[in-house]
C-alpha cells in the first residue's frame, strides 16, 4: 500500500471511535436533561397556576438564558438525524442503526474505492450521516403518516362522546384507551399532562408540535376557540375529519397510480443484482474477475454508482410526482 492509503486508513482509524463514543455520550445526555425539563415544567406547572394562565414562563432580560441553546449531544445527534424525543418512533434501536450503517458506508467505500482509490474512504464518515438520517427520516414519516390516517377515527370518537353530553377531557381519555397505536399512544401522554394539571388547549398544542403534522395543530385551535368563544364543536370537528379523509384517499389514489412506475424501478434496482448472482453461481470464476482484479473494483464500482444514481433519479421523479 502507498503512502497516501497508509494516512488515509490511520485518518478512519482514528475517527470513527471517537465519533462514535461522542454520539454514545451526546444522545445519553440528551435524552437525560430532556427527562429533567419534563419533569421540571410538569412540576413548575402543578406548582404556579397564574403561569398557565399565562401562557409564558417569565425571562429575565438582564441576560440570556443559555440553556435554551441545544446542548452538543442533541445537536450531534441531530446530525445523524436522531431525535431521542422521538426515539418510540423508530422500530430499530440508535445503537442498533448507528453501526449497521457505518458498516454498510464502509462497504459502499470499499466500491467506490476501485474508482478513486484509498480515497474513497474518506467517503465513509458523510455517506454514514446519509445512511442514518435516511432511515431515521424514514421511520419518523411512516410514524406521522400512521397518526393521519388514524386521525379522522380519533375525531370521530370525540365527536360522538361529546355528543352524549361527554367533556372533551373524558373524550380524549376514551380515545386513548380504544384507539389504535400510535394514536392511543399519543393520547394517553396528552391525558396524562391533563391529568398533573397542563390545559387541554396547551397539550393539545404540545401534542401538534411533537406529531409534526397540521391537521393536529388545526384540532388544537378548534379546541381552544371554543373553550374561549363557544359554537358548534361537533361540526368543527366533523368538517377537519372528513377534509382529512379526503386528503388520506388522495394519497392512496396517487400512490395507486405510481404502482407501476415503483414497480417498475424496484424490478430495475433488483434485476443487476439478481443477474450477478445467477452468473455467480453458474460459473463463480467468471464473477471474481470482479472482486480479484483492480480492473473488476473500477467496473463493480462504476456499476453501483450507476445503480444507486438511477435508483435514486426514480425515486425523486416518483416523490416529485406525489408531492
Amino acid at each position: 500500500m502507498t503512502l497516501s492509503s497508509h494516512a488515509a486508513l490511520l485518518l478512519l482509524a482514528l475517527a470513527v471511535p471517537a465519533l462514535a463514543a461522542l454520539t454514545l455520550t451526546g444522545v445519553l445526555a440528551a435524552r437525560a436533561q430532556e427527562e429533567r425539563r419534563r419533569t421540571g415544567e410538569r412540576l413548575a406547572g402543578v406548582a404556579d397556576p397564574l403561569a398557565r394562565v399565562r401562557g409564558a414562563v417569565p425571562v429575565s432580560i438582564a441576560r440570556v438564558d443559555v440553556t435554551d441553546r441545544p446542548p452538543l449531544g442533541v445537536r450531534l445527534a441531530r446530525v445523524f438525524g436522531f431525535d431521542p424525543a422521538k426515539a418510540a418512533r423508530y422500530p430499530l434501536r440508535w445503537w442498533v442503526v448507528i453501526p449497521v450503517a457505518l458498516v454498510m458506508a464502509r462497504v459502499g467505500a470499499g466500491l467506490a474505492a476501485g474508482l478513486v482509490g484509498p480515497w474513497g474512504l474518506l467517503a465513509v464518515p458523510p455517506a454514514w450521516v446519509v445512511l442514518c438520517r435516511s432511515f431515521f427520516g424514514w421511520a419518523d414519516g411512516r410514524y406521522r403518516q400512521r397518526l393521519l390516517e388514524q386521525l379522522p377515527d380519533a375525531l370521530a370518537m370525540i365527536v360522538r362522546a361529546v355528543r352524549v353530553g361527554i367533556p372533551v377531557a373524558e373524550a380524549v381519555r376514551a380515545v386513548a384507551h380504544e384507539a389504535q397505536a400510535p394514536t392511543a399512544t399519543e393520547f394517553t401522554r396528552l391525558h396524562e399532562a391533563v391529568l398533573i394539571g397542563v390545559p387541554l388547549e396547551q397539550g393539545l398544542r404540545e401534542l401538534g408540535a411533537r406529531s409534526g403534522l397540521g391537521e393536529y395543530r388545526f384540532f388544537a385551535t378548534a379546541i381552544a376557540l371554543q373553550a374561549q368563544t363557544g359554537g358548534g364543536l361537533t361540526e368543527v370537528l366533523e368538517n377537519l375529519a372528513d377534509v382529512i379523509r379526503k386528503r388520506v384517499a388522495l394519497q392512496s389514489r396517487g400512490r395507486a397510480l405510481s404502482s407501476e412506475a415503483r414497480t417498475s424501478a424496484l424490478v430495475l434496482a433488483v434485476l443487476p443484482l439478481a443477474t450477478g448472482g445467477m452468473i455467480g453461481v453458474l460459473d463463480p470464476d467468471y464473477m471474481a474477475v470482479l472482486f480479484t482484479t483492480p480492473t473488476g473494483h473500477t467496473l463493480l464500482g462504476v456499476a453501483a454508482l450507476s445503480l444507486a444514481v438511477g435508483v435514486g433519479s426514480m425515486r425523486m421523479i416518483i416523490q416529485k410526482t406525489l408531492a
